[in-house]
């Protein structure tokens, strides 16, 4: 596994990974290597305890034969191999040069050039520091919003393109001038094209379309990944987005269509909700290596749930190159309904897999499967004013059209049992019916089809589904409850699915950090999503849906306040409607049928509409629907 340290669920994410993996300091790191080489041995002194991060991130520098530390309780602790001497002792070092592993470092520098001996030569991470111009806070190197960054699976190739879409959120919350600096890198990990953007002033929307970047820089065809790096953000440092793959033409085995979810810029040791595939299918894990090392032989690897024999891919990755796994191919007689866990070594950020089935092919993405969590015996005893607590909300779509299967994924290495009732509402908020699924083990092979548990005449408009705890047959839970929801059109045959966690919904009572809020302590009792248009007035036949769900743990507000408000590229608002869903209640909601085609077209290509409610906290799954039968649905995100 990568040494590396990327994401902690109470502290947030590591500056100073992101710092070492950007894909210029990458580049500098190799500058450093050749100048530190001829001065091998070298000593290094790491007072910020990135030393493990820099040499997995960094392996070619030269050989290492002093470690120093300033903490006196690191001392003697082995550090690359080596035990750590104090600080003090650095006027004996025999090295050529001494590498300080830290940024900003001048006055670290001038602190020990006294004590360096003769001709020992002193130089510091500084040395690999992006451009100033690249930076949002120069003064401070290792500050968040200087490493806005994030990567996005980015295809045109084979009759199918990729757009990505997302809006300059940054200004709401006091940013200026705000750019992207863009890196395409090839199927083999070559650099494409690299390049900058602006974004609009406002709060506008932006797209990055893979046709019109293949024609800007004379592109062959390519499958790889687009680094962006987000140069001016303010608020947070979190880059979001929504990535849709679609046809080129809509006849043959391109009349497909899918989108998926930001591809969380932090790599992780394991994933999880990668279904096998069907008897009729092949799955394909498209692995994209993160960082500017290769990934060794036999360090990626993929295993049956719940089964421990995990089975290497045997060829190694190139830097920041992408690889098709077929999922069949490390575990023949593998099948659906059965889920592969996916052993990352945190190489890579969330993976997109692949599932082409019957001359169509849909895109989904894998979820970080946490290895910092434990069963929590609390929740089999919430207090009551907390209601059901944990609720994973998911739509069900209109069932005279569209079938809905459920399926719980294990999403912690810890958790052996998912102990869960589904509830289902009516798009009113009455309840229509409720299955408990029972104690699930791990190596649980159940996809619920609600075509087996509702009637044939139940929620012939949709509504929405919740999956629970329920503990009557024992069990613990964790309150990280993932499930992958797949949907079939009944007519076209073609699929789209989706996977997310539950939280505590709309409650004023508080657990640890649910009712979670975007801004500020919890509870979060406010809605700010993003829904894309689908490309102005409909490009392709193109037309984008949501589906808002209210779900309240406990009872709240009997109706939401809900705002649509539809924005243009400029980040204007052109037009603006209000509704109100019921409380465990939902809705579908086209914008053409809302602001009609005019408005839209004024909005145009990168126009959007935020979603905003300050009532309560709406959870929301958006998607496209095409003239060929095509649909899409992900799950929405907010700022």
């Amino acid at each position: 596994m990568l040494a590396i340290e990327t994401f902690d669920q109470r502290q947030g994410g590591n500056v100073l990974y992101k710092a070492l993996s950007h894909p210029l300091a990458a580049a500098a790191l190799g500058a450093l290597t050749a100048r530190l080489r001829p001065l091998a041995p070298i000593a290094l002194f790491d007072p910020d305890g990135i030393a493990p991060a820099l040499l997995a991130l960094a392996p070619d520098l030269p050989p290492i034969g002093e470690v120093y530390v300033q903490d006196a309780r690191a001392i003697g602790r082995e550090i690359a191999g080596l035990p750590a001497r104090p600080l003090t002792e650095l006027p004996q070092s025999a090295a050529g040069a001494l590498l300080i592993a830290a940024f900003d470092a001048d006055r670290i520098v001038a602190r020990l050039a006294p004590l360096l001996p003769a001709g020992v030569e002193c130089l510091s991470l500084d040395a690999i520091r992006l451009p100033r111009e690249l930076l949002t806070v120069p003064e401070r190197y290792a500050e968040r919003r200087n490493f806005a960054t994030n990567f996005a699976f980015f295809r045109d190739q084979d009759g199918l393109s990729t757009r990505l879409v997302s809006a300059n959120y940054w200004s709401g919350y006091g940013a200026g001038a705000v750019r992207l600096w863009l890196r395409l890198f090839a199927a083999d990990g070559s650099v494409l094209a690299t390049w900058e953007e602006a974004l609009p002033s406002g709060a506008g929307g932006f797209a990055l379309d893979s046709r019109a970047i293949r024609a800007r820089f004379g592109l062959p065809p390519f499958t790889g990944q687009l680094f962006l790096h987000v140069i001016g953000a303010a608020g947070h440092d979190v880059v979001k987005y929504a990535l849709d793959t679609f046809p080129t033409d809509t006849s043959g085995a391109t009349a497909s269509l899918s989108c998926t979810h930001d591809a969380n810029a932090w790599p992780s040791e394991r994933y999880a909700g990668l279904p096998a595939p069907r008897a009729d299918e092949r799955v394909i894990l498209w692995v994209q290596n993160s960082h500017a090392v290769t990934i060794p032989a036999g360090a990626i690897a993929l295993d049956r749930m719940g089964a421990e024999r995990p089975v290497a891919f045997s060829r190694p990755i190139a830097p920041f190159a992408t690889e098709a796994l077929d999922v069949a191919a490390l575990l023949p007689g593998v099948h659906w309904p059965a889920q592969i866990e996916v052993r990352a070594g945190r190489h890579v950020v969330r993976p997109r897999y692949e599932v082409v089935r019957a001359g169509r092919t849909r895109i989904a993405h894998v979820n970080v499967e946490r290895a910092d969590l434990a069963p929590d015996p609390a929740l089999r005893t919430l207090a009551a004013p907390l209601g059901r607590g944990f609720l994973l909300p998911f739509p069900i779509l209109p069932r005279r059209r569209f079938a809905t299967i459920v399926q719980p994924t294990p999403m912690a290495t810890t958790e052996t049992t998912l102990p869960l009732r589904l509830d289902l509402f009516d798009p009113e908020g009455r309840p229509a019916g409720s299955h408990f699924l029972g104690c699930l083990a791990r190596d649980h092979d159940i996809a619920l089809d609600l075509d087996n548990i509702l009637a044939p005449d139940a929620l012939p408009e949709g509504g929405h589904g919740e999956l629970v705890y329920d503990f009557r047959a024992g069990g613990d839970g964790n309150g990280w409850l993932h499930a992958l929801f797949r949907y079939a059109d009944r007519e076209t045959r073609h699929e789209a699915e989706s996977s997310f966690g539950g939280h505590i919904f709309n409650t004023l009572m508080t657990y640890r950090d649910e009712p979670q809020s975007y801004n500020g302590k919890p509870p979060g009792l406010s809605t700010r999503l993003f829904l894309r248009l689908g490309g102005g007035g409909g490009e392709g036949g193109r037309q984008s849906f949501t589906c808002l769900i209210y779900p309240t743990s406990a009872p709240w507000h009997p109706h939401s306040a809900t705002s649509l408000l539809l924005h243009d590229a400029g980040g204007a608002v052109i037009a603006e409607t209000h509704l109100a869903i019921a409380g465990s209640g939902s809705a579908l909601i086209r914008p053409r049928d809302v602001f009609g085609p005019d408005r839209l077209a004024r909005a145009g290509a990168n126009g959007y509409v935020l979603v905003r409610d300050t009532t309560c906290r709406l959870f929301g799954y958006h998607g496209l629907m095409d003239a060929a039968g095509g649909f899409s649905l992900d799950h929405m995100f907010g700022f």
